[in-house]
């Protein structure tokens, strides 16, 4: 089992994260917090890494939903996606797979969250 979705796209690294940003709030979701980690491994580390940045999504209504089921899948929210650049110049989409990562913990109360949270974010990588 993978643990991600991924897609190469035919467009530049800003119009990238502009239409994934668009496509998961299409599906219920929010940006709660948006991780440049080239500009971080910048200042904290003083070295050169391509454009890559991660997006942490959240839809409100499935993560109530798990943290009434599960009071420490905190530690696996919000859901991550990454918009990179790659050394050829190619840009990719990728979402966590929260069935692969909430595997971990034995609740079947988590499975349908997980499995629709999957459905959502998988759509939003193909409608990439």
């Amino acid at each position: 089992m993978s643990y991600h979705f991924s897609k190469t796209v035919a467009v530049d690294f800003q119009a990238a994260v502009d239409k994934v940003t668009a496509e998961l709030k299409a599906r219920g979701f929010g940006i709660l917090t948006q991780i440049d980690v080239r500009q971080t491994l910048k200042a904290k580390l003083d070295v050169e890494f391509r454009p890559y940045l991660i997006l942490g999504a959240c839809n409100p209504p499935f993560a109530y939903q798990a943290l009434q089921a599960e009071d420490k899948i905190g530690t696996m929210l919000p859901c991550n996606v990454i918009v990179q650049q790659h050394t050829d110049g190619s840009i990719e989409v990728s979402a966590v797979d929260p069935v692969a990562s909430m595997a971990a913990v034995a609740n079947a109360e988590l499975v349908g969250v997980a499995e629709e949270v999957r459905s959502r974010l998988r759509a939003v990588i193909d409608a990439m």
